[in-house]
């Protein structure tokens, strides 16, 4: 039965961090004075509250890991920094004089590319030009992700000096024949060294991401991986289904779809992984994520509390997020804005003392209801529209779109509320989708998402 659901399911569509999806987003310029004015409503309505997140986008990368579908440059002239972080910087000052107050920082991420790409000095050029115009909250969250062959203990020290206590480590697959065909070698002991420097300077939570369904992956190395994993103990795992999307990423087409695992063969490597992370206490957290108990992640979804957005999985929120680099979101509640995703473009813009945005959507009353709900089953695995001011169109289509999901007891569907059961968690996406009106409304003529399987 679950062999035939998941051919029966396994259709493009979109990973929901955010609603709508950046796709059916409203494709033209957004005005950079609307832009500005939603930055500076949400700022002014939140910040005393709940304060601003950051997420900066580091591009660059020494070489190309070939399964990644990130925003990256690739070069070893590491000349590059000094400039990018000056231009970073010059952005953050255009958002200081929207806000026109002091911001509350509560949380910074540092994401790539590979953050660890600049040199630790560079590092702290770049936050201490951000943290010494703003106010860091008291239970502030800042993290970075890193790469285990060039994260050195400068690295760690200088950040943790800096405020930050999350690491994430890119990890993959520790077989070398799926290293070596994805051009992402690093040996574990490299891998080992990181993470015990990183516990012995004081960082509380330490993220592993591995992705199953890579090229010339199989069941032994899924298995072989995991527990290498367990005797490293990160505090989180996010198991992530491989994203193909050579149309995209044309770098993937260094590999065929003859050398990846497909359908029952992909999901089951995914299922093997949920029953090892089990045995060895980790909890399944929303999508594709495990937490051990004693984490904020495992905390923060035990308290109904648990966020996604842009940077995926969270256990804090604020309102407003400002993304900054090149092809950053910034998010305000009520309109997202991405920059671009040129570096040229993106100096060129900055230089002019532009907010290099390019491409944007402001959420209508409909978009904000359907986001409340295709978030509540991300990160509750259920939703509920007792509320007049819950319910529109979109609601009831999705129920009646629902009804095989039901029969196939994917989902339980009572008087104005779905839940997810057991079985229907590896359908997630396929279950947020139906409420997507934009999408059932345009539905695409190609591919443009990954597989939901």
């Amino acid at each position: 039965m679950k062999n035939e659901l998941i051919k029966k399911y396994n259709v493009a569509g979109p990973r929901y961090t955010s609603y709508p999806t950046v796709p059916y987003w409203n494709t033209e310029v957004p005005k950079v004075e609307d832009w500005k004015e939603a930055v500076k409503k949400s700022f002014t309505t939140t910040n005393a509250t709940d304060g601003i997140s950051i997420y900066i986008h580091l591009p660059f990368c020494e070489s190309l890991c070939t399964y990644c579908g990130c925003n990256t440059r690739i070069t070893k002239n590491h000349a590059v920094e000094n400039k990018y972080i000056a231009a970073l910087l010059k952005e953050w000052k255009m958002y200081l004089e929207v806000f026109e107050e002091t911001p509350r920082i509560r949380e910074i991420h540092l994401g790539g590319g590979t953050p660890t790409f600049f040199s630790s000095e560079n590092l702290e050029k770049l936050i201490n030009g951000i943290l010494s115009t703003g106010i860091v909250c008291d239970d502030a969250a800042f993290s970075f992700e890193a790469h285990p062959n060039n994260t050195t203990v400068e690295h760690l020290q200088t950040l943790y000096d800096l405020g930050f206590r999350r690491l994430s480590l890119g990890i993959q697959d520790f077989d070398i024949a799926v290293q070596t065909i994805v051009n992402r070698v690093q040996p574990i002991e490299n891998v080992e060294q990181v993470v015990n420097a990183a516990r012995s300077i004081g960082y509380t939570s330490i993220n592993f991401d591995l992705i199953y369904g890579l090229p010339l992956q199989t069941m032994y190395s899924v298995i072989d991986t995991i527990h290498k994993v367990n005797v490293l103990r990160p505090d989180r795992i996010a198991f992530y289904s491989y994203a193909h999307i050579p149309w995209v990423k044309p770098g993937q087409r260094k590999f065929t779809e003859k050398d990846l695992p497909v359908d029952e063969a992909k999901r089951a490597l995914y299922e093997k992984g949920k029953e090892l992370f089990e045995e060895m206490g980790y909890v399944e957290i929303g999508m594709d994520h495990f937490a051990l108990k004693s984490d904020g992640l495992y905390k923060a979804a035990e308290a109904g509390k648990l966020h996604r957005n842009f940077m995926g999985y969270s256990d804090s929120y604020t309102e407003l997020m400002v993304g900054l680099g090149v092809s950053s979101i910034s998010d305000t509640w009520n309109a997202f804005g991405q920059n671009v995703k040129k570096v040229e473009e993106y100096y060129e813009l900055i230089d002019k003392n532009e907010l290099p945005i390019f491409k944007g959507h402001f959420l209508t009353n409909e978009d904000e209801l359907i986001r409340k709900h295709i978030l509540n089953i991300m990160c509750r695995f259920q939703t509920s529209w007792q509320q007049q001011s819950e319910q529109c169109d979109a609601v009831f289509a999705a129920i009646t779109r629902l009804a095989e999901m039901e029969k196939d007891k994917l989902v339980v569907i009572t008087p104005f509320h779905l839940k997810v059961t057991e079985a229907g968690r590896p359908f997630i996406r396929n279950i947020c989708m139906s409420f997507d009106a934009r999408l059932w409304s345009n539905l695409p003529q190609s591919q443009i998402f990954s597989s939901t399987v």
